[in-house]
């Protein structure tokens, strides 16, 4: 008989094939077979406009004139943005911008400073 891993995340020894996955019935955490040592968590790597690895904190420029939801203002090319922070979603970067307040912003639209 096969001897199967423990779960990665709770450590169970109940796990059992599902296919191609291994499956644990207690947590029901699912992971490809020789998976099982890589980490759980994936991180997404964010990219501006010019291909610059973007990090939490790091400040950015606007590169296009962006039109605001639900306004009739207009997000100025060159807008400089300060202490970004990287969220998961269509919209990589929650941010604060002087005179517009709170907004999310795709990070093929800016660049790093």
């Amino acid at each position: 008989m096969n001897e199967l891993p423990n779960c990665p995340q709770c450590s169970s020894e109940y796990t059992y094939e599902d296919g191609t996955l291994l499956v644990c019935p207690e947590c029901g955490h699912e992971w490809a077979q020789g998976t099982e040592h890589a980490s759980t968590e994936e991180s997404k790597v964010v990219r501006d406009a010019n291909g610059n690895i973007l990090n939490d904190g790091d400040s950015v420029t606007v590169i296009k004139d962006l039109k605001v939801k639900g306004s009739s203002s207009v997000l100025k090319i060159g807008t400089k943005v300060k202490n970004i922070r990287l969220v998961e979603g269509d919209h990589d970067i929650d941010c604060k911008i002087d005179g517009f307040g709170a907004m999310k912003l795709k990070s093929e639209f800016v660049r790093k400073v």
